[in-house]
């Protein structure tokens, strides 16, 4: 994926309100007036941009003040926040040094001078990796507001929040999938993987997940998928994905890219669909990959596809989180969390997140 690509998807997600538009710290010098007297957030810096692998050293955790509330602002305490793949590739185009690292929260509103926003409510936020933060009120999302209290709020960043609804849009905008056919997912086991596969079993049909531990590969047959293999250790991934569907694959949920990719395709049927949703296994690389070319597959089989990501179809979010919701509530979506307490955490839950140490949602409890 190239920078001009992502730096258009970035675009696009501002303007749905996906990157945080005032919700944020101005630092303010000591006994400089305007500032909210005795209360700061931490913050976690992109101290200097991510060679490889992420590191420690890239992160900074800074102390600021935060200002006064002007008419029509909020004041947010972060109570879980995301840690997400996509988070990698866009640093490197949507942010500079010294940025707050980008992603979202959930998010309670303690104080308040914007009446849609009263105090107690729960937001959703783009506020980035910060306890607190201030918000005019254009950036925030209300948490569902029948929200039911046995359902954890952390699931609005996960199976209820975006990853649901990248799963779902990708199975039904993208590949359209009907009853009786196969469907193969890669990083199965993950926050989207786990949905897709779910969300595919309900509409009949056939589900083969690839993770990487056996453990991961468990928890996908606890799941209800048909076939589930670890990558790592199978000998011959194009033997292990012939085993698992001998007549091949009508769509594929490609979150991995990299030569997995490139042995997925030539298993798939004629006229079969491929939705891009990720390309973890690339995302960390100083050099390119380099690789087998998709044109000759593509074309003898008649494949279409399509990278995509859910902001496209913003407009029919609320409907589907409440789709989701009601799946979740009636037993039939199961939502596991990767949960890791403490905010002075977060580069090491993202880094582990990138390593696969999650299984489902990776989430950070403040």
């Amino acid at each position: 994926m190239g920078p001009a690509i992502l730096k258009k998807g970035v675009r696009e997600g501002r303007k749905r309100g996906y990157r945080c538009l005032v919700a944020k710290t101005r630092k303010l010098k000591k006994g400089m007036p305007g500032k909210m007297v005795g209360l700061q957030t931490k913050t976690w810096i992109l101290r200097q941009h991510f060679e490889g692998f992420p590191k420690l050293g890239d992160f900074e955790l800074r102390l600021e003040e935060l200002p006064e509330l002007q008419d029509g602002e909020v004041l947010l305490e972060a109570l879980f926040l995301s840690v997400d793949p996509y988070m990698r590739p866009f640093s490197s185009v949507a942010m500079k040094e010294g940025d707050v690292m980008i992603g979202t929260q959930v998010a309670k509103v303690i104080q308040s001078k914007n009446s849609a926003f009263p105090v107690g409510c729960h937001v959703f936020s783009q506020c980035g990796w910060r306890t607190h933060s201030v918000s005019d009120g254009t950036d925030l999302t209300r948490v569902l507001s029948d929200w039911p209290q046995d359902v954890p709020l952390s699931l609005a960043l996960g199976a209820i929040g975006m990853p649901g609804l990248t799963a779902l849009y990708g199975l039904e905008e993208v590949l359209q999938v009907k009853a009786g056919e196969t469907l193969l997912v890669n990083a199965a086991a993950g926050a989207v993987g786990s949905v897709v596969g779910q969300l595919a079993k309900m509409k009949g049909c056939k589900v083969v997940g690839s993770a990487g531990s056996d453990a991961k590969v468990t928890y996908l047959k606890e799941l209800g998928f048909d076939e589930a293999f670890n990558y790592k250790t199978v000998s011959s991934l194009e033997e292990a994905l012939k085993a698992a569907s001998p007549k091949g694959y009508d769509c594929f949920f490609e979150n991995v890219g990299g030569p997995f990719s490139s042995v997925a395709i030539e298993q798939m049927k004629p006229f079969g669909r491929i939705a891009v949703c990720g390309g973890i296994s690339m995302y960390n690389d100083v050099t390119p990959q380099t690789g087998q070319y998709v044109q000759l597959p593509m074309i003898f089989k008649q494949l279409k596809m399509e990278g995509f990501m859910s902001v496209r179809w913003s407009h029919k979010d609320e409907k589907s989180l409440m789709r989701l919701m009601d799946l979740a509530k009636e037993g039939k979506l199961k939502c596991q969390e990767h949960v890791i307490t403490g905010f002075d955490n977060m580069p090491a839950a993202f880094m582990g997140m990138l390593k696969g140490e999650n299984v489902g949602k990776a989430i950070v409890k403040v």
